[in-house]
């Protein structure tokens, strides 16, 4: 059985965020083994595939290395990946049938596009704890799946050392559970129009390098605040970065973004 180690959000290699891509199962594994093996990766999510009488839809599950997730937007771009550049499969578009619903997934001139459900935030309070947690006071916080913390710059988003322990405790109204925040703010570069990152203790993952789930909250938010549909973001995750660019559609979400492979492995399983 082969697996593939794909970064995802990327144009190059070490960058973007790493997910493993295990090839199509007949039928799906039991999940205790799943996790274990997502646990033996150490990879934010490793991506489990069921083959259907289609040949360009399958069933997908993601697998942190603590819990399985109902949407992953990075692993759902190296599934992707994996199956147009690695597998060769032959679609103008892949349908993911997932916890979240079907996922889309097209081939385009820079990349590949993904059709998700938006996740449009409420404003709320800033949650208790949560400027301790983070070490600076947000000027805005917004509830999703996640909170979205809205920081006074790309600066302080980048120079950001939270207290992760203090963090995995705070939920506020995120319909996520506690322990999912992400951080925002304009961009200090040309190139992008909001710097961001996320820690997500409360996912088994203490920093994300590059998630496409939380840019199905950051898309409207950021559509609203800046008037456009589209936005072009840079997750600043220390020492990699991803890159996502994101287009509203009525309550979908389109995010775009870059992949490449960087292992080709074999489970000896």
């Amino acid at each position: 059985m082969r697996q593939w180690t794909v970064d995802a959000f990327a144009a190059a290699p070490f960058r973007g965020n790493p997910a493993c891509v295990v090839e199509p199962f007949e039928a799906w594994p039991d999940d205790a083994w799943m996790q274990a093996l997502a646990k033996e990766n150490n990879q934010a999510e490793t991506a489990f595939l069921l083959k259907t009488d289609l040949p360009d839809r399958f069933g997908l599950r993601w697998f942190t290395p603590g819990m399985e997730v109902p949407l992953c937007g990075h692993a759902t771009l190296g599934s992707a990946h994996v199956l147009f550049a690695e597998l060769g499969v032959d679609a103008e578009a892949l349908t993911f049938d997932s916890r979240s619903g079907p996922l889309i997934v097209r081939r385009s001139a820079d990349g590949y596009e993904m059709d998700f459900p938006a996740d449009p935030p409420r404003r709320t309070n800033v949650p208790a704890g949560l400027a301790e947690a983070l070490r600076v006071a947000p000027v805005e916080v917004w509830a999703g799946a996640y909170l979205i913390a809205v920081l006074d710059s790309a600066a302080t988003v980048r120079g950001l050392d939270p207290d992760i322990a203090a963090l995995n405790r705070i939920a506020g109204e995120a319909t996520g559970g506690p322990g999912n925040i992400v951080v925002a703010a304009l961009s200090d570069d040309a190139a992008f129009d909001v710097i961001d990152r996320f820690f997500a203790p409360g996912s088994g993952v203490a920093e994300d390098p590059a998630t496409g789930s939380a840019h199905c909250i950051l898309a409207p938010l950021y559509t609203d605040k800046l008037g456009r549909p589209e936005v072009r973001f840079l997750q600043a995750f220390p020492g990699r970065g991803g890159e996502i660019s994101t287009a509203m559609r009525g309550e979908r979400v389109l995010l775009r973004g870059q992949a490449v492979t960087v292992i080709e492995s074999r489970l000896r399983l």
